[in-house]
């Protein structure tokens, strides 16, 4: 369904605006379709707070609108680490999203999640049962699942506070400048492209720390610890230091393409959530948990050490 803003709608709230031509769809269940990317204007995703101009164009496609009870369970393979009555550790493949959003289907974390435990967490909303925090699509790893929204407040409040300790393993292009160093780089959305981040000062304070665990002719393999989770954090960051991730080809299209024609596609890019660290909400104790390379990852290590 398209619809078209007018002068007459100038600062009216895109939820509300919405509301008022929908038969029979609430704000909240439009803010719902907003994250579930349903609503998009002017091609792009806004919140639903997004105050209207004027002239925008309003695509609202009622086929991706999360619609209570829309999320079946899935039977899928959940590698599962950890496992109590409050909360859950499980592996994250590459190549899957976490949660509902535009155009992923019914194929997501949280399809596996539905069909493996009786019980997640309502606090991340209608689309993002038991998701405390996210991994992208194509970084595969350690995933925190919370069973109720207790556990989740306190986990929550755990990675705001930075008490949640990550270690991720990445393969970046050409040397580093140090053997050990913190990268800390402000991001936020690019002016251009909205899809995408960059290191800019008008964005979000943003703290990565890496240690070269290995170096090849070429290409330099890391351990990074993230102290803060803006979007795409460790790409952005080692990007805009001139060493950006191995099979990127969103911060780095040269790089991918010289790397493609070298190696062949890899068909994902080389960051990998190896460690949590972190207290269990319930019980007090101190959890670790850590995550072998994937198969193609190790692969790909092996060929170029050669």
């Amino acid at each position: 369904m398209k619809l078209q803003a007018g002068p007459e709608d100038r600062g009216q709230r895109v939820d509300v605006f919405l509301a008022a031509r929908l038969e029979k769809v609430t704000r909240s269940h439009i803010q719902a379709m907003n994250k579930a990317g349903a609503v998009r204007i002017n091609g792009l995703q806004e919140k639903a707070g997004y105050r209207i101009r004027g002239s925008e164009t309003i695509d609202v496609d009622l086929q991706k609108s999360p619609v209570p009870g829309l999320l079946e369970p899935r039977s899928m393979p959940l590698e599962i680490h950890y496992e109590d009555e409050a909360l859950a550790v499980i592996e994250k493949p590459a190549g899957v999203v976490v949660h509902p959003g535009a155009a992923t289907g019914n194929n997501t974390i949280v399809h596996g999640l539905l069909f493996h435990f009786q019980n997640l967490s309502k606090a991340g909303g209608q689309t993002r049962p038991g998701i405390v925090h996210r991994l992208d699509k194509w970084t595969s790893g350690l995933l925190i699942v919370a069973k109720d929204d207790w556990t989740h407040a306190q986990l929550s409040r755990a990675f705001q506070e930075r008490d949640v300790q990550k270690t991720y393993i990445a393969l970046v292009h050409g040397k580093m400048p140090q053997q050990s160093a913190e990268i800390a780089l402000s991001i936020g959305r690019h002016s251009k492209n909205r899809t995408r981040m960059a290191a800019h000062p008008d964005g979000r304070k943003a703290l990565s720390s890496y240690r070269v665990l290995e170096e090849f002719n070429g290409f330099s393999l890391l351990e990074v610890r993230i102290m803060t989770g803006r979007t795409h954090q460790i790409r952005v960051h080692l990007s805009a230091i001139g060493h950006p991730v191995v099979g990127d080809n969103v911060y780095s299209e040269a790089k991918f393409k010289e790397f493609t024609k070298k190696y062949g596609a890899l068909g994902r890019y080389f960051l990998h959530a190896a460690e949590l660290r972190f207290t269990h909400p319930k019980t007090g104790a101190a959890l670790r948990f850590e995550s072998r390379l994937p198969s193609e990852l190790r692969s790909l290590l092996e060929r170029i050490r050669a």
